[in-house]
């Protein structure tokens, strides 16, 4: 489907649709998740002027700060600057990004009966903000490269809801499953509802690849992955594509989710993104041929001597082949990692 808007400027790299599509490119594609963020100083300068959910939603100001690592560096991608929790706010709930905690949610969901107090009408036009971000983005990328649009899978977005933050083990989110599975279908349906809406309203705005982020996989069995989580994933993926979405390359991440990988080939998904645990040929000899790969380089390795991230890195490529597949940390980069490291790794991806 062509892009909604008629106006945005001729792409003139296209690598990263290429190889989500299983097509020959002539270098190997390369982003980084939370390529926009805390590592860059241009960002940290940022920060001190404005806070963070005011720049998820000021347009301008998200269009400013997913444009900075591509005047950085000759990455393949943008990705829009926002996080996975204005679905939470736009159904109601408060969530504050604590410094040098991350997000809290003061008042979590406790029993089934809170989630009457979720607004789920017209979710979405709580979150347009984002849609215009990414217009303005696309506008001002002028062609330089894709836009990747983003959402926290239900599962994800679950747990912070119940957990009311980060956990370590997720337990009080897993007890909904075995004490309250109908709740727990009803919760997670008013979260994939408003995740399609979310996503589509992303496409019909710009966004050229989307990418669903469960991150919180690692803390799944592999039957609740089956009885709570996979529909929900498909559920996405079959939603976008009924709608018209077909040429949009579809990203799944699931953190730690080697345990259902083969169970993820399943679900719609162009391309898989695997994590640093995981060995690039056990992935390949378990998803087969038709699906892109991505990852998955450990971000720590980022504090390496350059010389060390280039031999990585081409063991990494080496490992994954040329052929379907898109190179990446196995997570999101961390806060301290050094920008000269970056450079390091996007050279070494690009360099044959």
């Amino acid at each position: 489907m062509a892009d909604t808007h008629q106006n945005f400027p001729t792409l003139k790299n296209d690598r990263i649709l290429k190889a989500a599509r299983g097509e020959p490119v002539d270098k190997i594609p390369v982003w980084v998740m939370r390529q926009a963020g805390r590592y860059l100083p241009e960002f940290q300068a940022f920060r001190k002027e404005h806070d963070f959910f005011e720049i998820c939603q000021t347009p301008k100001l998200a269009c400013e700060i997913t444009l900075m690592p591509i005047r950085r560096y000759d990455l393949d991608a943008a990705i829009i600057f926002s996080d996975i929790l204005v679905i939470p706010q736009a159904l109601g709930m408060e969530v504050i990004m604590k410094p040098t905690v991350g997000p809290v949610l003061p008042e979590p969901l406790k029993e089934p009966s809170d989630l009457d107090k979720l607004n789920t009408t017209d979710v979405v036009s709580r979150l347009k903000y984002v849609g215009e971000a990414i217009t303005l983005t696309r506008t001002n990328l002028e062609g330089k490269v894709p836009l990747i649009g983003f959402a926290g899978a239900p599962w994800t977005i679950m747990s912070y809801m119940i957990e009311g933050g980060g956990s370590k083990t997720m337990a009080n989110s897993k007890k909904w499953f075995y004490k309250y599975p109908e709740e727990s279908r009803k919760l997670l349906k008013i979260i994939t509802d408003a995740t399609i809406d979310y996503l589509v309203m992303q496409i019909k705005s710009g966004a050229q690849l989307i990418q669903v982020f469960e991150s919180h996989c690692e803390y799944l069995s592999l039957d609740l992955f089956n009885t709570f989580v996979a529909p929900t994933l498909q559920q996405i993926s079959s939603a976008i594509r009924s709608q018209g979405f077909k040429d949009i390359p579809l990203i799944l991440f699931c953190k730690g989710g080697l345990f259902c990988l083969k169970e993820q080939t399943k679900l719609g998904y162009d391309v898989l993104g695997i994590d640093w645990t995981v060995n690039p040929n056990m992935a390949r000899e378990i998803v087969g041929p038709n699906i892109t790969l991505q990852g998955n380089l450990d971000p720590v390795a980022l504090h390496a001597p350059p010389a060390q991230i280039e031999k990585l890195t081409k063991s990494m490529k080496n490992a994954f082949g040329n052929e379907r597949y898109i190179a990446n940390l196995g997570h999101g980069i961390y806060p301290d990692a050094p920008t000269d490291a970056v450079q390091s790794f996007i050279n070494a991806v690009h360099n044959a």
